[in-house]
């Protein structure tokens, strides 16, 4: 099976669990994998003719500890290494056989393991890949920028090469992307040291501010065109806190002020439409807040929507009014 793009991967989808919570300040996010598996993930995408495979959740009990010295200002740093060396090792395997990989968090610090698996996997093959984060938080913190110490808010930076968190994955190969790869969308709360940095890495971000101004279609369709033009493979890192809480309510770091339920089915149907998408994130869902799986369901719906889901395909629900009546 040869490797490809969602318009012509094929119709396989890999889902990885990965149950961390430590790289969070809340704990809970490690119910997340199984919530968006209770909430029909599978389901919906085999509705949408999908071949699924699920590996179940990844475990790291047999992942032995390195000799590096933790950096300071890391927490939990010796877990969230191991959880980024499985990740990384089974989502190269796993994009090798062909399937597209989707991983369900858990919080963000998944994303240290699941970008590393896919850049490696396409740079392999002559392709670059680039990194759409979904999120009302930058995360690209290091080490020396922190204020929490929290590794969930590290994530982004790791990924583009940033110093301060070098033997994270041992000797196993370090695939990182240049910054202008990195496309953040949606951010609302960044840190001083943090927003110092990106600047300085002329980090690419799209607040809510110019979404409220240009909407997201127009600003979607940047990140799009850019992909294309490089021949490029496009990884969606999805925080459900990217939406509003009124809207997803179960996270442990709510920012008001996020993306509408139709302003996020929008992108996800516009990146579908794109056919540059090779790979995916849910991240950051914490059941233990959310209020009767709403986030979970939401979350599923909007990859229902990534995956082609139309509005047309939704079943209307039974106490709904007809047009006309």
């Amino acid at each position: 099976m040869t490797d490809r793009t969602m318009t012509d991967r094929g119709r396989h989808i890999a889902l990885l669990g990965a149950p961390i919570d430590m790289g969070a300040s809340q704990r809970g996010t490690l119910m997340g994998p199984a919530a968006l598996r209770t909430a029909g993930l599978a389901t919906v995408l085999e509705s949408l003719d999908f071949e699924v495979v699920d590996y179940g959740d990844l475990s790291v009990a047999e992942v032995g500890d390195l000799t590096d010295r933790p950096p300071e200002s890391a927490n939990h740093y010796r877990e969230i290494q191991r959880w980024t060396r499985v990740l990384s090792r089974k989502g190269y395997e796993v994009a090798k056989t062909g399937a597209l990989p989707i991983f369900l968090g858990g919080d963000h610090t998944l994303s240290m393991g699941s970008v590393n698996a896919m850049a490696r996997h396409w740079r392999e093959r002559g392709r670059e890949l680039f990194v759409l984060w979904l999120d009302a938080h930058a995360d690209y913190n290091t080490p020396q920028t922190t204020i929490t110490a929290n590794m969930h808010g590290m994530s982004a930076a790791f990924l583009c090469g940033e110093p301060g968190l070098d033997g994270l994955l041992g000797d196993d190969p370090r695939a990182s992307i240049t910054p202008d790869r990195l496309d953040l969308f949606g951010a609302r709360s960044i840190d001083k040291l943090e927003n110092e940095l990106m600047r300085a890495r002329r980090i690419r971000v799209v607040d809510m501010r110019q979404i409220d101004e240009f909407g997201v279609a127009v600003l979607i369709r940047r990140v799009i065109e850019r992909v294309k033009a490089s021949n490029g493979v496009l990884h969606v890192s999805f925080d459900v806190d990217f939406l509003d809480p009124c809207v997803a309510p179960g996270v442990g770091t709510t920012v008001p002020g996020g993306a509408t339920y139709r302003e996020a089915h929008l992108i996800m149907e516009l990146l579908h439409d794109s056919g540059v998408v090779g790979s995916a994130d849910i991240v950051e869902l914490n059941p233990f807040l959310d209020e009767r799986g709403r986030t979970a369901r939401t979350a599923v719906e909007l990859i229902g929507s990534l995956f082609g889901q139309q509005i047309t395909d939704r079943p209307t629900p039974s106490n709904a009014i007809a047009p006309g009546e």
